[in-house]
């Protein structure tokens, strides 16, 4: 009876993981920033005593990463 070896050689391989780990934290950077900017427009939106009910000052605002 006949046998297939399908297995792979994975030589090289190493490079590409390397890149794609790269284009994953930059993904996840970028989606941070998005989400701390959205957070920062909408507190920017808010009246100084609904901020003060939060917790918060106009100054506290920029502060957010």
């Amino acid at each position: 009876m006949a046998t297939y070896d399908h297995t792979r050689d994975r030589a090289g391989a190493g490079a590409f993981a390397g890149f794609g780990a790269a284009i994953s934290a930059l993904i996840a950077d970028l989606a941070a920033w998005n989400d701390a900017r959205i957070t920062r427009k909408a507190l920017a939106r808010l009246s100084d005593r609904e901020l003060d009910d939060i917790g918060l000052s106009r100054g506290d605002i920029d502060a957010i990463r």
